[in-house]
């Protein structure tokens, strides 16, 4: 619980993040590692999207693989570098975590 002068209770927003992936794509399963480790450290709400047999996900996210949202918005493709995934984490809580 965080205290606020006025005693109302403050909202921490927890970024969605959405993973696009499909099966025996080697980039995914890195992307994965990197989001297990981030979340390890900096907690998210995460949603798997497997997009094989959805034509419309196919055509949508395939040849962008792996695909990492963030609110809504492409935040990642091909590679989810450890350090920008923390930097656009903080951005969308408001915190900022540069050193």
């Amino acid at each position: 619980m965080t205290g606020r002068p006025d005693g109302a209770q403050s909202q921490t927003h927890s970024p969605r993040v959405v993973f696009y992936h499909a099966p025996g794509c080697h980039l995914c399963a890195a992307a994965r590692r990197v989001l297990e480790s981030v979340r390890a450290e900096q907690p998210f709400d995460l949603e798997e999207v497997d997009i094989a047999g959805d034509p419309e996900l196919e055509a949508r996210y395939r040849e962008w693989l792996p695909v990492v949202e963030i609110d809504g918005k492409r935040a990642f493709t091909y590679f989810v570098h450890p350090d920008a995934l923390r930097q656009r984490l903080a951005q969308t809580t408001g915190t900022d975590q540069t050193l």
